[in-house]
């Protein structure tokens, strides 16, 4: 079964995708000592982002993409079925007649 990802998690991935980022960056903007937010080290651990070569810019694995991908895929089945259901019917009762 999939595991579902933060939304923070998911924030992260689509910054990376963005467009290439250093580790420098990065880390200026995600590093964090807080252990309730620490959306960078889970996202290392969990093997959906990487440094690459030289230049130490970080980009998102295949597993990465795979989850941003799913997490969008989502959201757009969530607003499809919120537009095909219906509006509640407003009918309401007759007031008493005084």
């Amino acid at each position: 079964m999939p595991v579902a990802h933060s939304l923070i998690m998911i924030q992260f991935l689509s910054w990376v995708a963005d467009r290439p980022r250093s580790y420098a960056q990065t880390m200026e903007a995600w590093r964090t000592t807080c252990p309730r937010l620490s959306v960078w080290e889970d996202a290392v651990i969990e093997g959906l982002v990487r440094i690459d070569g030289g230049l130490r810019l970080v980009s998102l694995t295949p597993q990465g993409r795979a989850v941003l991908q799913a997490s969008r895929a989502a959201n757009v089945d969530a607003r499809n079925a919120g537009r095909n259901r219906r509006a509640p019917s407003r009918k309401t009762a007759p007031l008493p007649q005084i």
